[in-house]
């Protein structure tokens, strides 16, 4: 295996990139993101066209993006409408010579289609070597689709192009053979870097977010992974939830995600799209002592104990305000404090320890539990009213081994990342590879959910590193 290590960024320079994909393109970012995830904050955003450009042009009202990255038709568009710089990923001469060999294993009748531009290098070629190909090009998505139904009506069995042909092909019941490669579009990521780093040379200065990096939620809906039936209601339910300001209970065992869940609720509520003014805080109410969780919480006045800091400190309610704040492990939250909390949900303001002064806050609580609340509050270990405070809408997410198809994606996803934390490229048969474990996988409990398998992808991956 050959090693990956271009310059690795510190939180203070990492630039920011998004990319905007669509179809098949989508996957293909989704795996080289990894490569480069530990060098910039990527973001990925599957939109196309006008829904791209609407969705961007809000969240850059109000918040940062160096570099956009997109592809085809689709990139083009984008470049001419952005304010920021966008690198469109462009097939090489090789790219096409690949796919059209691709291409010609499934068909004897096979065409190129590329966005406004044609491919003169390749009539010379196939005119040289005697081969049947024939080239389109197209400027809109209507004359992509007509390209595809004129080459249907030729004889054309099997077109090569970008994501936006290769749908239209296969919807037209055609072969569609995708035309970009990993090294064009790693080739697109590396350009991206560079050009985020000379403006911000030219910048002369770091801008700033507008909040704390530690104030961000970093996961969107995309980062719930699987293609499992249970997966793809959680999705569908964390679409419908995030509409909705009323407070949310994610209930699922230890492992099975339930930050990355709240994170993405959070991302996809409407009014939270530009995240960089809606904060996004997180404390785990099992890990601390329940006066430091009290202070954490709700802040305190300077003097109000021991080592009160001077002049007193604000809490998560007061940092959250605008945003979401995520009460992990509720269930562990001692009874003084639920006492505390409920009256802070229903009044909508927070007073410091050791302090007087109401403070208006709003903020969404989402709640995260992996116990049975119901069951303690039968206990009387929980509050029934903060119960029912908390609980306005619901979320569970399942077990791993409840949702085992989907554990080959995962393993390789997981697998994928780690050897991208070790610099490490994926060796080309690493899904074959994993096919052949995951009869060994799939019989396992995995008690730990994803975050076990994660675990153990990162063993493997420093084997493999070796």
């Amino acid at each position: 295996m050959t090693s990956f290590s271009p310059r690795p960024a510190t939180n203070g320079d990492r630039p920011v990139i998004w990319t905007v994909s669509v179809s098949r393109l989508s996957e293909l970012m989704r795996d080289i993101t990894l490569e480069f995830d530990g060098m910039a904050d990527i973001e990925p955003i599957h939109l196309g066209f006008d829904d791209a450009v609407r969705q961007l042009r809000e969240r850059l009202a109000g918040e940062r993006c160096d570099v956009v990255i997109s592809a085809g038709s689709n990139g083009a568009y984008l470049k001419s409408r952005l304010p920021v710089p966008v690198v469109v990923v462009r097939a090489s001469g090789l790219d096409a010579m690949q796919a059209l060999a691709r291409a010609r294993k499934l068909s004897s009748r096979i065409a190129l289609v590329t966005y406004q531009d044609g491919m003169p290098a390749l009539a010379e070629f196939q005119q040289a070597f005697g081969l049947d190909i024939v080239q389109r090009t197209y400027a809109t998505e209507e004359e992509a689709r007509a390209q595809v139904n004129d080459l249907k009506n030729d004889g054309v069995e099997a077109i090569v192009g970008a994501g936006l042909i290769t749908d239209l092909a296969i919807e037209a019941g055609l072969q569609g053979v995708f035309i970009y490669s990993a090294a064009t579009v790693r080739q697109a990521f590396e350009d991206a870097l560079e050009l985020a780093r000379l403006t911000q040379l030219e910048a002369g200065r770091q801008r700033a977010a507008p909040v704390s990096e530690s104030l961000r939620a970093r996961h969107h809906v995309s980062d719930l992974r699987g293609e499992s039936k249970a997966m793809e209601a959680v999705r569908q339910s964390i679409t419908l939830l995030a509409r909705s300001p009323a407070s949310v209970l994610i209930e699922g065992e230890t492992g099975s995600g339930k930050e990355l869940a709240a994170q993405a609720i959070h991302r996809a509520h409407p009014l939270a799209q530009g995240r960089a003014q809606h904060p996004f805080v997180a404390v785990n109410c099992g890990a601390l002592a329940e006066s430091l969780l009290e202070s954490e919480l709700f802040g305190h006045e300077e003097g109000a104990f021991t080592g009160a800091r001077r002049g007193g400190r604000a809490g998560l309610f007061e940092a959250a305000h605008g945003g979401t704040l995520l009460l992990d492990e509720i269930g562990e939250m001692p009874l003084p404090l639920q006492t505390r909390l409920l009256r802070v949900l229903e009044e909508r303001q927070v007073i410091r320890v050791g302090g007087t002064r109401a403070i208006p806050i709003n903020v969404r609580i989402i709640s995260a539990t992996h116990c049975a609340l119901q069951a303690r509050v039968r206990e009387g270990r929980f509050r029934a009213d903060l119960y029912y405070r908390l609980a306005v809408l619901r979320l569970y997410l399942p077990p791993l081994r409840e949702r085992t198809q989907d554990l080959p994606q995962l393993a390789q996803w997981c697998l994928k990342q780690a050897l991208a934390e070790l610099e490490v490229r994926a060796h080309p048969n690493l899904h074959a590879e994993l096919a052949r474990c995951m009869p060994l996988l799939a019989g396992y409990g995995w008690p730990g959910n994803v975050r076990e398998l994660r675990n153990v992808m990162q063993r493997v991956a420093l084997w493999l590193g070796g």
